[in-house]
């Protein structure tokens, strides 16, 4: 499971068995693992994480959506 951005906290990444999924990422900090689907953003499941920081992650992934998506690209080979 490559690690495709790293923000304060939260480590954003793909796993490899999600090939035949839309594209998606997914980002954690400690034991909280939540998964973002990314065109468009939304959330696909909130892994324990509070709204304020949903919020927040959220953000983020709107930030980076186009480097995100290319990863994904890239490591799947689309």
């Amino acid at each position: 499971m490559p690690t495709i951005l790293r923000v304060g906290p939260y480590r954003f990444f793909i796993y490899a068995s999600d090939r035949d999924e839309p594209v998606h990422i997914h980002v954690e900090r400690e034991d909280n693992v939540a998964k973002f689907w990314l065109d468009p953003v939304r959330l696909q499941t909130s892994g324990r994480f509070n709204r304020l920081e949903l919020t927040r992650i959220r953000a983020i992934i709107a930030e980076n959506q186009q480097e995100l998506m290319e990863a994904w690209d890239e490591y799947f080979g689309c």
